[in-house]
């Protein structure tokens, strides 16, 4: 994935913010890394794993760097199959950084920026290949100097879950996003699809509405943004469970891509967690 360096002076990462990759095998490896940001007595912390599909050359899955302020986080999946995959998350990605390196976030510019890139991606591969090739996506974008409010988007299958604070009990992941499908959208798959599969994707110009929300994070909360290839295979529960686990984030976050890949999952696996309230 390219670099990616989203700029804001009022945050910046303590001095053992960017983790060493660490690599769990399970049939491929998971590369993770986790950051901590503090100002003013706030703190995140922040963790990303990703692993490559069993049965794929490369990871079509991209996601946001933890170099940078804790503005914007991004995770999007390469449509498989689709022409230019890891080039059309990737590129995602970018430009929705791009889109925010200045001035803070609202709900119309979230939907304005994904929208810009739906149809800049779309003229990109129109240029060089005669296939179609998309991707789905799922982003929080902090809208004040708190972590307390956060605006979510997203477009496709992606998701984004709010787990509960680290405490005793075995409580699930609240799930904030409903997938863009076509069975969830009322909508007919073309001949030969599923209906659940992602009706709304970034890159083939069928986005019209990107869904926005605001939401609420308390202390010790965590939002979690991830792929296909790990929602897929570890439902709410499982979320809620491994991510509260007594463990450094990113361990937490290897852990529950390892528990996807015991389930099942065959696919490009990406979970991004930010966690508030902590300490360094």
């Amino acid at each position: 994935m390219s670099e990616i360096t989203p700029r804001h002076v009022e945050w910046a990462p303590s001095g053992s913010a960017a983790g060493a990759a660490k690599a769990v095998s399970v049939g491929q490896e998971v590369q993770a890394t986790d950051a901590h940001f503090s100002s003013g007595g706030t703190h995140l912390q922040a963790a990303v794993a990703s692993s490559c599909g069993v049965f794929h050359g490369v990871n079509e899955d991209s996601h946001s760097p933890l170099n940078g302020a804790p503005k914007l986080f991004v995770v999007a999946d390469g449509v498989g199959g689709g022409a230019l995959a890891s080039y059309v998350s990737n590129e995602l990605v970018s430009r929705l950084h791009r889109a925010f390196e200045a001035g803070r976030p609202d709900e119309e510019k979230v939907r304005a920026a994904l929208l810009d890139a739906d149809r800049a991606i779309a003229g990109t591969i129109a240029g060089c290949s005669d296939e179609c090739g998309a991707a789905t996506v799922a982003l929080c974008a902090r809208t004040g100097t708190s972590l307390s409010h956060w605006l979510i988007a997203w477009v496709g299958d992606c998701r984004i879950y709010r787990v509960p604070a680290m405490e005793p009990g075995d409580a699930e992941a609240e799930l904030l996003t409903v997938d863009d499908t076509y069975r969830n959208l009322g909508e007919t798959p073309p001949p030969g699809g599923s209906p659940d599969d992602p009706a709304r994707m970034v890159g083939n110009g069928a986005v019209d509405a990107p869904n926005v929300r605001l939401v609420k994070l308390a202390a010790g909360e965590m939002l979690v943004l991830c792929s296909d290839g790990v929602h897929k295979h570890a439902d709410a529960r499982e979320i809620g469970r491994s991510l509260r686990e007594p463990l450094p984030l990113a361990t937490r976050c290897i852990n529950l891509i390892e528990s996807a890949r015991t389930h099942g999952s065959h696919d490009d696996a990406t979970l991004l967690a930010l966690q508030s309230g902590e300490e360094p």
